[in-house]
């Protein structure tokens, strides 16, 4: 038979095992109250009883054995609230309130025993009330007994344990009734989160969990869930407009190289054509259809990544004029005015290789969209926080503000740069970069128009400075 779910929930698992831990300490607790307080009734019973028979002693040591059996006869008459038993040399009973001793076999001149005194109470009936008493030996060999009643002090003692046990019994009872209580909440707030799990692995990747702005963990927990959610929605959705716009951009280059091998291949069995010329110009297209995969899978490394891949410590300001000086003839040939402003003697620690095709994804875009007769501007330099900032500006057409967050997407691609080479994805892959390195992309409008062309692009790398 199993269990109610309720029962075999983690939390009320807890509470059982803390009220299991908690009872086996009042036990102990409760315990050590008991001994402690029923020792402390015996000392004061038997501190009582020594004082007691120390003043008899006293009265037979000044009067002899007539005075201390007229004391012992006076003492047990009156409400002194003490046991007496006079015994002669023969031990039998001379005077007192006991007829018989309790103590059975004295061994020595002073013996201590516990025994039951038999009353009955205003009902009749019998009752067993405990004492203890002390018998000692007199000088001249008879026998004195001295007890007292130590039942309503025991009693007392029964009842504070009964009490403390009522309410350690009480305190169980409503420690479950809490575990309910909480174990009912957790699994309220776990069934919400294991509904949107379900919900999410079921398809649908717009469910997201309640958060009860109450700031605790299970906020925590479902504010972290909603954010796992949001990026896998947008990872999802990527994935999809990658896939999409990868078979859209791709149908061309890939129609264009089958169009080009059939001509080829029907020139050549006519014996026209140049086979090898058209062996080259089908491997550019197919190098160019590389390039946008082996551009898709970097992305995808980075967004993937938790921090850079090998990651080294090196000269921002260096790696920038080796980039310049592979786009530095292209700018000539272009008749394009290049220059370079790098800081020297930073340090920067990242993945050099990443960080490197970054930079010559934003010269490429640069010198692609700058007309002829524009200008580019390539800086590396120390920022007042500290980060490293590589920016490279241009005269070209720009980006218009409002879609300056666009254009870092993948494949994405402004209708005045339809006509140009490519495939969407430089600044997508210098987007990934920051990304990876903690760091930011940054897209601001350029200097101005240089003769009718402008207003120009300023793209910003900002890394975050070592330590």
């Amino acid at each position: 038979m199993r269990l109610p779910r309720l029962f075999r929930t983690t939390p009320f698992r807890l509470t059982l095992l803390f009220l299991a831990v908690f009872a086996a300490a009042a036990s102990a607790f409760l315990a050590y109250i008991y001994l402690a307080t029923a020792g402390e009734v015996n000392r004061h019973a038997d501190a009582a009883i020594t004082r007691e028979m120390q003043s008899l002693e006293a009265i037979y040591r000044r009067g002899g054995f007539a005075v201390l059996n007229q004391a012992v006869i006076d003492r047990a008459s009156s409400d002194h609230g003490f046991l007496y038993l006079l015994m002669n040399k023969d031990g039998q009973p001379v005077s007192g309130s006991l007829a018989v001793s309790p103590v059975d076999h004295q061994n020595g001149d002073r013996e201590w025993a516990s025994f039951r005194l038999n009353e009955t109470d205003p009902d009749g009936a019998m009752i067993r009330r405990p004492a203890r008493g002390m018998q000692e030996r007199l000088s001249g060999g008879e026998l004195l007994f001295v007890g007292s009643d130590v039942g309503e002090a025991e009693g007392y003692v029964v009842k504070i344990a009964r009490a403390l046990w009522g309410a350690g019994a009480l305190v169980i009872l409503l420690g479950l009734a809490g575990g309910v209580v909480v174990s009912r909440d957790v699994s309220r707030n776990i069934s919400s989160l294991t509904g949107v799990i379900g919900a999410v692995r079921g398809g649908d990747l717009r469910a997201r969990a309640e958060v009860r702005h109450t700031g605790d963990e299970y906020d925590e927990l479902a504010g972290g869930l909603n954010d796992m959610l949001d990026r896998l929605e947008r990872s999802i959705g990527g994935l999809r407009h990658a896939g999409d716009a990868i078979a859209h951009d791709l149908r061309s280059p890939l129609t264009r190289l089958r169009a080009r091998l059939e001509a080829a291949a029907i020139e050549a069995d006519n014996g026209k054509g140049d086979p090898v010329a058209a062996l080259h110009t089908a491997l550019e297209d197919a190098d160019n259809v590389l390039k946008t995969f082996n551009a898709v899978l970097a992305i995808a490394r980075l967004e993937a990544a938790v921090e850079p891949p090998n990651p080294v410590t090196f000269d921002p300001g260096e790696l920038a004029a080796g980039v310049a000086e592979l786009y530095e003839p292209l700018c000539e040939d272009k008749g394009l005015d290049f220059r370079a402003e790098l800081t020297p003697t930073l340090q920067l620690r990242g993945n050099r290789e990443f960080i490197a095709q970054a930079l010559a994804n934003m010269l490429d875009n640069a010198v692609k969209y700058t007309p002829e007769g524009g200008a580019i501007m390539l800086r590396v330099r120390r920022r007042s926080s500290g980060d490293v900032e590589f920016s490279v500006t241009d005269t070209g057409p720009g980006v218009p503000e409002t879609e300056r967050a666009r254009v870092i997407q993948r494949f994405v691609r402004l209708e005045n740069s339809r006509n140009e080479p490519g495939a969407g994805l430089g600044l997508s892959l210098v987007s990934a970069v920051a990304q990876a390195h903690k760091g930011g992309l940054e897209l601001d409008e350029g200097p101005g128009s240089v003769d009718g062309s402008g207003p120009g692009l300023r793209v910003a790398l900002v890394l975050p400075k070592i330590g």
